[in-house]
């Protein structure tokens, strides 16, 4: 299908569904200045973050049901975005910690008053139940507890009821950073054990379907593949209460009945309009639109190191040339983002991540790689993409199918739907060749390097493996910004990744939301999903 076809079809198809589905969303319910009306395309297939195949979705449960020890605090961009600020830790559950003089352990005083939405009391014992939870299960959870270098149970000490305890196997950069991010919710843990059994001692049957945290929200209703529905938790201690006592968040598939909601008023908020649709709400006016770079994130192609021909450095680079980089700006992200091709060298000379690839289009160089590879008459290969992102990654498969094929790779492309991506993505990691698109939550390079380019990890969905990245990523994770080796350690990691291109990105993409112009409160946070916390409605 041509790209103009592509368009012109989508267009129709979206339009289609608009009228059968307005009636599922409560109108009455956006109107109410108590509560809050989410569309959105996907919502949680778990309400249990630690859940081995949990997406990314229900990341926003742990936001909102659970509490953290600590959390960020927040600052506004230049354009009047507000976002979570990353260098400024705030209390949560914790209302306190100390630093040992050694600098090898820190001490939480928990709140005294704190209490789960059972009504019974947060104590020390639920975090440290919590956290050993989150470092045993295995999968992304305990990867990413490693990430802030929390690794195993031994660490974690209830001193008395309100004191909790962290004993460090190492200093660490991201230790405390990493304390504030969706995985280390704070458990239930007398609740928990009840359901828990040989067999699963971590009651992750039991979580999946039922949340046991105090977080700011409790869950009314999930219903799986159409809504959730929080009520405010009116002893809620860590914070400001909700302005919001009731955010319904529907799951409403098409793209154009989202949109169609919000500009009729029957939907207050939408996260994930394909970046056409909040361009042209943004020039309209009808409604308030606000926008940022996703930080440590962009938008690229994997190249699997498991397929014979991208084993060979050549070939990746032949790729990197093969891409219509201008044309997927423009027709994937309508401009909301920044390009990452067109860098001007393959030694970079500033540790700013993500930062432009020195690749762009240039055929011929394609051509003249692949022949040098022994591939002079290309190859055929997959092209994987996930429809449940289907705004930007069709549109960008297309292209690059487009690119590939003038230089001889003939590639079929592969719809792979949203709820199978993450098992043959970053699970299996059986895709050739693949869109992808990752966000680092804590904005490192070497944090994104530890998910993205080490072996094993669940982001690496390529298959890479280069000994100097690992020893630079293991060695660099621990040290400050100011320490005299960081910044050439993470210059070495960037200019492996420009000459290996196992990764090839196009675009940094901006994170987006629309809103009623009577909703304030909206904040941008790195695990893209949405704090309902802050939000309120004017009257």
């Amino acid at each position: 299908m041509k790209r103009r076809d592509f368009l012109k079809t989508s267009s129709l198809l979206m339009g289609a569904g608009v009228l059968p589905l307005l009636k599922h969303v409560p109108a009455y319910a956006a109107g109410h200045e108590d509560t809050i009306v989410v569309v959105l395309a996907n919502g949680p297939n778990s309400m249990d973050i630690h859940r081995k195949g949990t997406n990314r979705p229900s990341y926003a449960i742990a936001v909102n049901l659970y509490d953290r020890l600590v959390g960020y605090g927040s600052k506004t961009l230049a354009n009047g975005t507000t976002m979570y600020d990353f260098e400024t830790i705030e209390p949560e559950l914790a209302e306190s910690w100390e630093l040992a003089t050694d600098g090898m352990s820190v001490t939480f005083k928990l709140r005294a008053d704190a209490t789960f939405h059972d009504g019974s009391p947060v104590t020390a014992e639920d975090v440290k139940w919590s956290f050993d939870r989150a470092v045993s299960v295995g999968g992304f959870p305990t990867v990413q507890m490693k990430a802030g270098s929390l690794l195993k149970p031994e660490q974690f000490t209830a001193v008395d009821a309100q004191t909790f305890k962290i004993d460090f196997i190492e200093k660490s950069k991201l230790t405390i950073p990493d304390l504030g991010v969706p995985v280390p919710i704070i458990i239930n843990a007398k609740e928990a054990k009840k359901h828990a059994t040989a067999d699963d001692p971590w009651a992750s049957e039991y979580l999946h379907r039922t949340p046991l945290g105090g977080g700011a929200f409790k869950l009314e209703r999930w219903d799986p593949g159409q809504q959730v529905v929080y009520t405010r938790f009116d002893d809620w201690k860590s914070g400001p209460l909700p302005g919001a006592r009731r955010v319904i968040i529907r799951e409403v598939p098409s793209a154009s009945t989202r949109r169609a909601l919000l500009e009729k008023g029957d939907a207050d908020v939408s996260l994930d309009l394909p970046a056409k649709d909040f361009r042209e709400l943004a020039d309209s006016g009808k409604v308030s639109v606000q926008g940022a770079p996703i930080e440590n994130s962009m938008s690229a192609l994997g190249l699997n190191m498991n397929f014979e021909p991208f084993q060979k450095k050549l070939v990746r680079q032949a790729v990197a040339y093969a891409i219509p980089y201008d044309d997927i700006f423009e027709v994937a992200a309508f401009g909301r983002g920044v390009k990452m091709n067109g860098g001007t060298s393959f030694k970079p000379t500033t540790t700013e991540w993500p930062q432009p690839f020195p690749y762009d289009t240039d055929y011929d160089k394609a051509r003249e790689l692949l022949a040098e590879a022994g591939y002079k008459d290309g190859f055929e290969v997959p092209l994987s993409f996930n429809l449940g992102l289907a705004d930007w990654s069709e549109p960008a498969a297309l292209l690059v199918q487009e690119g590939l094929a003038r230089v001889g790779i003939k590639s079929t492309l592969d719809k792979i739907p949203g709820a199978n991506w993450r098992t043959k993505a970053l699970v299996e990691k059986s895709l050739p060749l693949h869109l992808k698109n990752f966000g680092g939550w804590l904005n490192y390079a070497d944090y994104y390097f530890f998910w993205v380019y080490q072996h094993g990890h669940l982001f690496n969905s390529m298959n890479y493996k280069n000994d100097e990245i690992e020893a630079l990523v293991n060695s660099t994770l621990k040290l400050e910004v100011s320490d005299p080796a960081y910044k050439p350690n993470v210059l070495r990691m960037i200019e492996i990744a420009f000459d290996e291109v196992p990764l090839i990105p196009f675009y940094q993409p901006f994170l987006d939301v629309a809103t009623q112009k009577n909703v304030t409160g909206y904040e941008y946070w790195f695990h893209r999903q949405l704090d309902a916390r802050a939000l309120a409605k004017k009257s």
